[in-house]
């Protein structure tokens, strides 16, 4: 008995032992858990740290640059603060028959530093130099009066190829997985000839029904383009004489059309008064309709004479035979966006897409594409020009025309 007895008390005694063992192993499990938690966490923590130490050091190595800018333009301020040099500059200016975009953009900023940015003579110069410039070779004057406006508070977005306005390169954000994705698909417009974002377009969110939300005249204007011309007609007299000459080709795809840009020489005269050619580029389908019906294409041919007025000659283009001359723009045309290409031993004569009858429609109108600039002569040519429906299927935008605009009381004329 005292055997058995002894027996159970040995038995107990191991199974507590063991317990005990196992409760022990298990707590001790649990703590290392914890504690690898914790030191991943301790990492974590030591490396956020890092990055937000460079970070710092990065911010406190632009501030000194930006602290010198700063003061050069506080010394502006104090120079210009009197207003003296603003009335000077502005009695000069008042006996100018129109001033050009870039007088414009410079009256507009002194009056900045004189009178500040809220000032609403200061904001209507900035508006009005950005609607005089020519879009396609006063980027500098646009970008300067877009971010004068943007920093005002007015709702305006800097194209984006704009470049920031600081001496200090920008440093980018961080950049999560989806976001460099995006980014590497995008590419760079400009160098690449790859696509990257686009500051407007012809569908999307910044699409023509959304110009007007970045570029004001082309949601405010009262006399827009494109038009559907149709009667009845007012009779004018004037004459236009298309004198292009044959130059260097000069073609670029800026990523909303195929444009070749033209050297000096080549002119329009209206009522015998000089246009200098600067440009010609084409839209899918025609922007102007006739009698509510586009054509396939339109060429529009863009003129701007000594005080800075515009005038735009439009060539419709009709499905039929191919067109020799588009046929030597099309087998030299960047495929991509990119910068402007001179192909080798290429020469064009921009007279050679042109009709021989110069009938016309006319009206007044704007640019087509922002900023929708106002005070534009518009003469469309009523004599249709051919161009193959390969050719119209070989253009590389299947869209690229502005929807038709309001005629608002105006009067379109013909010859």
């Amino acid at each position: 008995m005292k055997k058995t007895i002894a027996i159970v008390v040995l038995l107990l005694g191991a199974l507590g032992a063991s317990a005990f063992a196992f409760l022990q192993w298990k707590a001790s499990a649990g703590a290392m858990a914890q504690l690898g938690e914790l030191t991943d966490k301790v990492a974590a923590s030591e490396k956020k740290q890092e990055e937000t130490d460079k970070e710092l050091a990065e911010t406190k190595a632009q501030l000194p640059p930006l602290q010198i800018t700063s003061q050069q333009m506080e010394a502006l301020k104090a120079a210009f603060g009197s207003g003296v040099t603003l009335k000077d500059l502005e009695a000069v200016y008042a006996k100018e028959k129109q001033l050009s975009p870039e007088r414009m953009l410079g009256l507009a900023g002194l009056r900045m530093l004189t009178k500040g940015n809220q000032d609403p003579a200061t904001l209507t110069a900035f508006e009005k130099a950005l609607e005089m410039t020519d879009w396609t070779r006063q980027q500098k004057v646009i970008c300067a009066a877009q971010y004068a406006l943007a920093a005002a508070g007015k709702p305006v977005k800097p194209l984006s190829e704009c470049a920031m306005p600081a001496e200090v390169p920008a440093q980018p954000p961080a950049k999560s997985a989806d976001n460099a994705k995006a980014e590497t698909a995008k590419g760079d417009h400009r160098g690449s000839g790859e696509k990257k974002e686009v500051h407007w377009g012809y569908e999307g969110a910044m699409g023509p029904e959304n110009w007007g939300k970045a570029f004001a005249k082309c949601g405010r204007g009262k006399e827009q383009a494109p038009l559907d011309i149709k009667g009845p007609f007012q009779k004018v007299r004037f004459s236009i004489a298309p004198d292009y000459k044959p130059g260097p080709l000069r073609i670029v795809n800026n990523g909303h059309t195929i444009q070749v840009n033209v050297n000096p020489g080549s002119k329009l005269r209206i009522d015998s008064i000089p246009y200098d050619l600067l440009q010609f580029h084409f839209h899918r389908p025609s922007e102007e309709a006739i009698n509510g019906k586009r054509q396939a294409m339109v060429i529009h041919f863009v003129h701007k004479n000594k005080d800075g007025e515009l005038a735009v000659l439009g060539v419709l283009l009709q499905i039929g035979n191919e067109n020799p001359g588009i046929k030597t723009l099309w087998d030299n045309m960047p495929k991509k966006a990119g910068p402007e290409e001179q192909p080798d031993n290429v020469s064009f004569n921009p007279a050679n897409l042109l009709p021989r009858d110069m009938d016309y429609y006319h009206y007044d109108g704007s640019l087509t594409t922002p900023p929708c600039t106002e005070k534009v002569k518009f003469f469309i040519l009523r004599t249709l020009v051919n161009i193959s429906r390969e050719q119209v299927s070989a253009f590389p935008f299947e869209l690229n025309a502005r929807p038709l605009q309001p005629l608002n009381q105006r009067q379109i004329m013909t010859n």
